[in-house]
């Protein structure tokens, strides 16, 4: 069953109709309400189309943040063959919240590393909403500097409120874990490529995201805190959280003027939700050119294109 954001009423309504011939036309209660029914998909098709096209930056967190999203798993297992997925940090556990492995991309061997949030109530829990604690970023650089070792790109994909900011983590050394998977990004002599494909939250997303070529979904937003946590600093008022999203400049189209991002991967109509295979197609080949983009590079050079792009964010000589 289809689940509708706030300001897609009108979208819901025009479906709901159609959905309401449809059952009429199957039972035999209509006969010939076929163009009507095609009328009625026409309308909310380009109702969609319209509003999508002019989401606010609050909009657009709400679709970052959709139930039905694809997460990290979906793209995983449309993407990559041969998936083998590895745990652990060898220093004190299993993270669920960032998945990592070993797979092919297109033919050629890869690492992946994502952070999962869960689709059911059960896998949330499991998964703690995607927020990683210091074990699954230890997990992460175990991974980089494995690829690193074999000579395999890296890709990265974020989707994550920010890393778990609870007791056992800080004891753990969460900051230090979080700069050293960062350190760890910087320092790979293989290409890598990060992907935000729906929140990229604060330090949490950085720590795998720090790639020679940062990808950005349509709709996903990438932030140094949430719009309700900075209503809530600035305003001490969480409800602010649509003003704060406006002056933050989360959104893609935002980011890529700013240099934080390299390309924009556009989504289906209505989000990447509305068509996972049509998302998943896209997306595979924004990533395989942005690798094909560094293929023939040396591992000096993979380094100094990544420092380059880094240190350039924020210049404005």
């Amino acid at each position: 069953m289809r689940s509708y954001l706030d300001f897609e009423k009108s979208v819901a309504e025009f479906e709901a109709k159609v959905e309401e011939l449809r059952t009429l036309a199957a039972s035999g209660q209509a006969v010939t309400i076929g163009e009507e029914i095609a009328k009625l998909e026409a309308k909310a098709n380009q109702a969609l189309k319209d509003l999508y096209a002019n989401l606010t930056p609050w909009q657009k967190a709400l679709v970052a943040r959709h139930p039905q999203r694809p997460h990290v798993r979906d793209y995983i297992g449309g993407l990559i063959e041969e998936f083998t997925p590895l745990a652990g940090d060898r220093k004190f556990g299993e993270d669920e919240a960032i998945l990592g492995g070993f797979g092919r991309f297109r033919g050629e061997p890869v690492c992946v590393i994502g952070q999962e949030k869960g689709s059911s109530t059960e896998e949330r829990l499991k998964h703690n909403f995607g927020m990683a604690r210091p074990e699954g970023y230890r997990k992460a650089v175990r991974l980089m500097e494995m690829a690193d070792r074999f000579g395999l790109p890296v890709i990265t994909l974020v989707d994550t409120a920010g890393a778990y900011p609870g007791i056992g983590a800080e004891e753990r050394g969460q900051a230090e874990a979080i700069a050293r998977s960062t350190d760890a990004c910087l320092a790979l002599g293989v290409p890598n490529v990060a992907v935000v494909i729906g929140e990229g939250g604060s330090g949490g997303a950085i720590a795998i995201a720090t790639a020679n070529r940062v990808l950005m979904l349509e709709h996903a937003i990438y932030s140094v805190i949430s719009p309700e946590g900075a209503a809530s600093i600035l305003w001490r008022d969480s409800s602010r959280a649509q003003d704060a999203a406006t002056s933050m400049k989360i959104t893609a189209q935002d980011l890529i003027k700013f240099g934080v991002i390299d390309r924009i991967v556009p989504e289906p109509p209505g989000g990447a939700h509305r068509d996972p295979q049509a998302m998943l197609d896209t997306l595979g080949e924004a990533v395989a050119q942005a690798l094909g983009e560094l293929r023939d590079l040396s591992p000096t050079e993979v380094r100094e294109q990544r420092y380059a792009k880094f240190l350039a964010i924020g210049r404005t000589l």
